[in-house]
């Protein structure tokens, strides 16, 4: 099937939350047989964030797409979210029973009640672990060293629903007394990290992104990126998981367990970072972003 007919855009192809009912049809046996239920199928459908150009998400969605499909057996549909919110709105609404969306993200659905639960999460290339480190970047001839030194600058984020381009730096921040709103010239949102990448140096004295981004585009030898250099880079940060939905079967569950963590070589994180595979996550692993989540709110409460 044609991948542009696979990837539903949410606001173009509305899905009914009753898509994700279980079909379910029993035996033909005899009267005496109690008739036992058999799972035909369960449309799977994962919600994506849109951290990259649309057309270069397709490209790396394509050869994952592939492979879940051929071991559950079935078609599985990837929905790019218009934004960040919007991949998150879908495991609200009923248009997805999956998704593929960062750890603040993931958070955010729990919080407005989605019944989800993480499932595996990639392992990052550079760390040889599930996880990553958040960063700030300037230029190579600015004279911002530190975060203290972002005072009066205009700064760029990513969204306020990225784990690596928000909530790390901000609470980072929010420790040295730092509160952009009121302490840096300008606050933007570039919308993805591609998009807030082309802010250095321009309208953004820095940036806020990752540090797997940040190798990534040195790499492609990006002019803007370059001469870049980090002046702050977080602890260690969980990747992306990617979540399933409670009313999936434990049956389908095991089987996209499978389906990921027999995942080829060469096929990479949706999110955009260079992995390796994928390992198996829990909510636990997830507690220490709730816990600054937790305390991000509350020290921004009036």
């Amino acid at each position: 099937m044609n991948l542009a007919r696979k990837i539903f855009v949410s606001q173009v192809v509305p899905v009914l939350s009753a898509a994700i009912a279980i079909n379910l049809t029993s035996c033909i046996q005899s009267p005496s047989v109690k008739s036992p239920l058999i799972l035909e199928t369960i449309p799977l459908r994962i919600s994506v964030q849109p951290t990259q150009d649309r057309a270069e998400q397709e490209r790396m969605i394509a050869p994952l797409d592939a492979h879940l499909e051929k071991v559950l057996g079935q078609p599985v549909e990837f929905l790019i979210g218009k934004d960040y919110k919007d991949s998150i709105d879908m495991l609200i609404d009923g248009r997805a029973n999956a998704a593929y969306i960062g750890a603040a993200s993931y958070l955010e659905a729990l919080e407005r009640g989605a019944k989800v639960k993480p499932l595996v999460a990639p392992i990052d290339q550079y760390t040889t672990r599930p996880w990553y480190r958040s960063c700030i970047i300037v230029p190579a001839n600015s004279s911002i060293r530190t975060l203290a030194d972002l005072r009066g600058k205009r700064v760029a984020f990513v969204n306020r629903f990225s784990t690596s381009g928000y909530l790390k730096p901000i609470a980072a921040l929010r420790k040295l007394g730092i509160i952009p709103d009121r302490d840096f010239a300008e606050v933007l949102f570039g919308g993805t990290h591609e998009k807030t990448k082309i802010l250095l140096g321009k309208q953004a004295d820095a940036i806020a992104t990752n540090i797997a981004s940040y190798t990534h585009w040195k790499e492609e030898s990006k002019p803007t990126i370059q001469g870049a250099k980090i002046i702050w880079q977080s602890e260690p940060v969980f990747h992306s998981p990617v979540l399933v939905s409670e009313q999936v079967p434990p049956a389908v569950i095991d089987k996209l367990k499978e389906a990921f963590l027999t995942t080829p070589e060469g096929i990479h994180d949706l999110m955009g970072a260079k992995t390796v595979g994928f390992t198996l996550v829990d909510a636990e692993d997830y507690e220490k972003i709730r816990e600054l989540r937790d305390q991000l709110d509350q020290s921004m409460e009036p």
